[in-house]
């Protein structure tokens, strides 16, 4: 379909949380199309709606090692979270050059609608761990920094405002 743009921090919608999404219509596949276009090109492991202005609970991740094997969501809920910790650098298109070290629970069981229109529960381990979290954040107006200390995410902040 097409390379979407992503909307730059501090753009308010970043700060939204995004709209349930009650069924999958050709719509919602050709949105999802976009953003599988879009995390390929960047690259990436997944991609929230709202990372390209779309007002919805709609996320995509991929990261297997080949790619082409996106995960199509929409309305992802994590219902469970282990104790044990993966430890990755995230970052977003939306605020691009700015990565931080993050721990995220290594596993996390989620509940989704998916391409097909079907209630599905998956268990995520490591980077898709990772991911899907990260996209859940975006889905609930957060974004990877929201979860460091105050002091590492005002001296990130604080290379953004630097950098404009």
């Amino acid at each position: 379909m097409a390379v979407r743009r992503c909307i730059p921090w501090p753009d308010p919608r970043l700060r939204q949380k995004a709209a349930p999404v009650s069924e999958i219509t050709d719509d919602i596949q050709a949105i999802w199309q976009d953003m599988v276009d879009t995390m390929e090109d960047m690259p990436g492991v997944g991609l929230a709606a709202p990372q390209i202005g779309e007002m919805l609970r709609l996320a995509v991740i991929d990261a297997s090692e080949g790619r082409g094997e996106a995960i199509l969501m929409a309305n992802p809920e994590i219902l469970q979270s282990s104790k044990n910790l993966y430890e990755f650098y995230e970052a977003s298109p939306n605020l691009p050059g700015q990565a931080a070290k993050m721990k995220r629970p290594k596993v996390v069981s989620v509940q989704f609608l998916n391409a097909d229109g079907i209630l599905e529960k998956r268990n995520f381990e490591d980077l898709w761990s990772t991911s899907v979290q990260h996209q859940t954040d975006h889905l609930n107006g957060k974004m990877f920094f929201d979860n460091l200390s105050k002091v590492r995410r005002d001296m990130l902040l604080r290379k953004v405002r630097k950098a404009k």
